[in-house]
């Protein structure tokens, strides 16, 4: 498998819009939380590209071995996550895997507001659909993970 394309380098407009959308949408939100969310999303994906960049980017954070070992099991995993983490996990697998017959519930969207006011509610939204943009690009220009 070889990369395809890089769009920094060929729709370098199109890359530096992601780049700022991206540090929009992490504003406000707690780092660790983001990378948890990136991650799961990036699982759902199948991106190795931002598994990797993410697991790395949680682990310089602080982010425990055992919390992103068990994130692909979240909610078998019962009280390692917060109540906030798992309502903000919840609606990232929500948004990360609709098709015609699944959408997010008013349910998993209530659950997530109780746990974040309106704007960082939003936040979190930006956060869930920027990281399955990158995945895209990743997975479709076959973007090789940096595995040391």
């Amino acid at each position: 498998m070889t990369n395809r394309i890089d769009l920094a380098k060929k729709a370098p407009k199109v890359y530096r819009a992601m780049i700022a959308l991206d540090a929009a949408a992490r504003e406000g939100l707690d780092e660790q939380l983001a990378e948890l969310v990136r991650i799961r999303a990036s699982q759902l994906n199948h991106c190795a590209y931002c598994i990797n960049m993410h697991t790395v980017d949680a682990r310089k954070g602080g982010e425990s071995e055992a919390r992103i070992y068990l994130l692909n099991a979240w909610e078998e995993a019962g009280d390692v996550y917060t109540e906030k983490e798992q309502a903000a996990l919840r609606l990232t697998e929500a948004i990360t895997v609709m098709s015609s017959h699944e959408y997010v519930s008013d349910e998993v969207y209530e659950q997530a507001a109780q746990h974040f006011g309106e704007e960082e509610l939003a936040q979190l939204i930006a956060l869930i659909f920027t990281i399955n943009s990158w995945n895209r690009i990743a997975v479709s220009t076959r973007k090789k993970p940096a595995v040391q």
